[in-house]
């Protein structure tokens, strides 16, 4: 992990309340973590629906940390959560275009009333700030890039819906009741803990999987289609500068949280390959395969990050290929069921 506590603008995070929703998941989890090397106390508040006991296994003997099992589609959870609380990192929802496709109505309980539920918690609890997971699936069908904040597309999905209401939902709470909001535009989060299990799986650590068994990787369409991968470490750094920003003009605002480099999935793979194959050579031999183009899927993605640098001082680091290899050492060193 990137040695944040060498920043000192972070470490006036020190003694400060956190809570982080959503903190067993896998961004969530590198959240908490990061927060409790700045001498913060966290409060995790989650409802295991995707996030795992084992992400945060190692925080629990940890004075600073208090573990909430419960759900934000309960007000009540999320006031008893906001209590004392002096920030709150949002990360709390369900992901996955499919996934939204497949159940749109469970995604639009979690994905919007659980975040109005949470709003309305941090104000009735005098949060200071609430910053937030928003998405790059808010573009929707804009074809241009790089994708700017200030302009948008149609939704192509629910999950798209849910994460643009979030976006206009902060807004009002921040012009009706004064509430700071900060809203990060995640662009295709990989590295360490993100789970390479389920239906809804990310691809990287997916393909990272498959490769790793001698299964071959299906790429969704003709490989072509591309990503602003970003890894964890830049994620982390985007809310830490959030959450310790005195600048007055860098809130209540919207960022792209990305790379600001294009990779396209054919592209991922073979890299992928490349470097799995220098750890284990009969990996070079696994054949890719392809199959149909995904229901709600955006063709291209390549953030634009001048906001995020001007009025944050953000600088993304390290590389996409850099943070590929860290991630598949972590996987391996880990030894991960997959």
């Amino acid at each position: 992990m990137h040695d944040f506590k060498s920043n000192p603008q972070f470490q006036n995070l020190a003694g400060k309340r956190v809570l982080v929703t959503g903190g067993a998941g896998f961004i969530g989890s590198n959240l908490c973590e990061a927060l409790l090397d700045l001498g913060a106390e966290v409060v995790c508040l989650d409802n295991f629906a995707t996030g795992h006991r084992y992400n945060i296994e190692e925080f629990l003997a940890n004075a600073r940390f208090t573990l909430i099992e419960g759900d934000i589609r309960n007000l009540e959870t999320c006031q008893n959560a906001c209590k004392g609380v002096d920030f709150v990192l949002h990360e709390a929802a369900l992901g996955s275009v499919p996934r939204s496709i497949n159940d749109p109505i469970t995604s639009n309980e979690v994905n919007i009333s659980g975040f109005l539920n949470m709003l309305v918690a941090a104000r009735d609890n005098g949060v200071k700030r609430f910053i937030y997971a928003a998405s790059s699936s808010t573009y929707g069908d804009s074809t241009e890039l790089p994708k700017v904040e200030e302009r948008i597309g149609r939704p192509l999905s629910p999950y798209a819906i849910t994460k643009y209401v979030n976006e206009l939902y902060a807004d009002v709470f921040y012009k009706t009741y004064g509430l700071d909001t900060i809203g990060l535009r995640y662009f295709n989060v990989f590295g360490r803990r993100q789970d390479p299990n389920g239906a809804y799986a990310a691809v990287i650590p997916l393909f990272i999987k498959k490769l790793m068994n001698y299964e071959s990787p299906m790429i969704n369409g003709d490989g072509s289609y591309s990503r602003d991968f970003t890894y964890i470490d830049n994620v982390i750094l985007m809310n830490m500068l959030c959450l310790t920003n005195e600048n007055q003009e860098a809130l209540n605002q919207v960022y792209n949280t990305a790379a600001g480099e294009r990779t396209t999935l054919l592209e991922l793979v073979e890299l992928l390959k490349k470097y799995l194959s220098e750890l284990d050579p009969k990996i070079e031999e696994v054949e890719i395969k392809f199959g149909p183009e995904r229901k709600g899927d955006i063709p291209h993605s390549l953030a634009e990050i001048e906001k995020a640098k001007n009025l944050l001082k953000y600088n993304a680091e390290p590389a996409f290929s850099k943070g590929i290899l860290r991630t598949i050492y972590w996987f391996y060193e880990k030894n991960l069921s997959i």
